[in-house]
């Protein structure tokens, strides 16, 4: 029986394509794999598709593992992702920059955000840019004082819709989403999706981007990881 400690899970899902991966979180060897192609005619993701999958796929991981999958992480590839950047500014701020402001300028952001994009999911929030007096930095560099700093952030979206979806159909075989990736995002730290996709997915997920901002669950949000990535109430 394998502890739910010791395992995660990985579906990949696009219009013509869907992967489950089952790996070992210490080694990160496949436990279980299987995948479909199919032809499809427009962009869109087959829902249809996803239900026999997981249908036909599930019971056999649960059995390998001698345990239930409560929780996948979902990456999807898909058109309607929508990207908008916003760039907040800090000016006379004649101070050390620290973790308490720049997240105030990111939660204004994000606020922003969900008023201009309305009915769409936040997926990932990235600081593309820190300019410090007129100094463009890509990661936030230690004890910088500065008079006027500004943030240029990225959010990466889906359709609300879409994501209630994906989680209607996990819900029937009692899964919940532990997050939701843009494979496009993925897709910037490897080389080849067939060697070490699933892998990097893990590392983004535990904070392998600096730059990230981590959307987190007001009852359980972890404390602890500033020092590696930010972390924001969802």
């Amino acid at each position: 029986m394998e502890n739910d400690l010791n395992f995660e899970v990985f579906l990949f899902f696009s219009p013509e394509k869907i992967i489950l991966s089952v790996n070992h979180k210490t080694d990160f060897k496949i436990i279980f794999k299987d995948e479909i192609f199919f032809e499809n005619t427009s962009s869109q993701l087959n829902f249809n598709k996803l239900d026999s999958f997981l249908n036909e796929n599930i019971f056999k991981v649960e059995k390998i593992l001698g345990n239930f999958v409560e929780k996948i992480n979902i990456i999807i590839e898909t058109s309607d992702f929508f990207n908008l950047q916003i760039s907040m500014k800090k000016h006379n701020h004649n101070e050390n920059i620290n973790s308490s402001i720049i997240l105030y300028l990111i939660k204004s952001a994000k606020y922003q955000c969900e008023k201009t994009i309305q009915n769409m999911r936040i997926i990932h929030i990235l600081i593309d840019n820190y300019l410090i007096d007129n100094n463009h930095f890509a990661e936030l560099p230690p004890n910088q004082k500065c008079k006027n700093f500004s943030l240029d952030i990225s959010f990466i979206c889906l359709p609300n819709e879409l994501v209630k979806h994906v989680e209607k159909t996990l819900k029937k075989f009692q899964i919940s989403v532990n997050q939701i990736l843009s494979a496009s995002y993925i897709d910037k730290y490897v080389n080849d999706r067939d060697i070490n996709f699933f892998e990097m997915t893990s590392k983004i997920i535990g904070g392998h981007n600096k730059n990230e901002v981590k959307l987190v669950n007001k009852i359980s949000k972890n404390k602890g990881f500033f020092e590696k990535f930010f972390d924001l109430f969802s």
